[in-house]
């Protein structure tokens, strides 16, 4: 059976709920990993998003951060925040385990932190979130199941997934520390689904509100989906769907989906 993954982070799923709903409708993917919700899970739009006829999981943080799953299957369990530091209380990454007509999947959402300014506090902060990450990532290698972790990564891969390299030199999505972290989490045995698939340069899933970069397309790639060796070789395409930032009240990221037959 082919099934759709995808990922997007919202900015906030209650100013742009009409955004989220229409694209829903249209593209109906069939698993969602939502970040950025900015919403406690208590007032997360969880009737208007199952009426669509998805199962939700949240974990939701006031005002800030905050990541969901939807899912057109059932979700047979979830794992909430990841392990290693018992005073982070960011609400960053949620796993979930869903059982498909042909098997399980496991996906994870993911909203790495930022990390700037560099270096600094946050900076460090996010170098051992992404520690812990790839901890958490070489466990679930071992489970060798079809496994996407999905997410805003907050790391520019390369230069081909910025606009312009020497404006982003020195920020936290391009430091080295934060490149080599993300090559990392690959060497382990992950896909990136978009090199795999299409791997042009200059394909962003990202652009400021500020300077008309939109207009300009001055964007940056940061939006990923990890495969497992399992989810990997059932790849069939991945699409950057661009054009939702165009659009009224739009988020300042894009969904990336990708389709896979299981």
């Amino acid at each position: 059976m082919t099934i759709t993954i995808a990922t997007w982070n919202v900015n906030s799923v209650k100013a742009r709920l009409q955004s989220v709903l229409d694209w829903l409708r249209e593209a109906a993917p069939d698993i969602v990993c939502l970040q950025e919700i900015k919403t406690i899970d208590e007032n997360f739009p969880r009737m208007e998003i199952e009426d669509l006829g998805y199962n939700v999981e949240t974990h939701g943080q006031k005002s800030y951060n905050g990541v969901a799953i939807l899912s057109k299957f059932p979700i047979d369990e979830t794992v909430v925040g990841l392990l290693g530091d018992d005073e982070d209380d960011q609400a960053r990454y949620l796993e979930a385990v869903i059982s498909t007509d042909d098997g399980v999947v496991r996906v994870a959402s993911i909203y790495l932190p930022n990390g700037n300014p560099a270096p600094g506090p946050k900076f460090d902060y996010k170098l051992g979130w992404m520690k812990r990450l790839k901890a958490r990532a070489e466990e679930l290698l071992t489970y060798e199941e079809n496994l996407v972790l999905a997410g805003d990564y907050n790391v520019i891969p390369g230069d081909a997934d910025v606009h312009d390299p020497a404006a982003w030199e020195g920020d936290a999505l391009t430091r080295p520390e934060s490149r080599d972290a993300f090559r990392a989490l690959l060497w382990l045995g992950f896909t990136s689904a978009f090199e795999q698939c299409d791997g042009r340069a200059h394909q962003y899933t990202f652009w400021d509100y500020q300077a008309g970069a939109w207009q300009k397309d001055h964007g940056i790639r940061i939006d990923h989906l990890l495969c497992s060796p399992q989810a990997a070789d059932h790849l069939k395409s991945v699409e950057i769907h661009k054009a939702t930032r165009g659009k009224a009240k739009a988020s300042d990221h894009v969904p990336v989906v990708g389709t896979f037959d299981f």
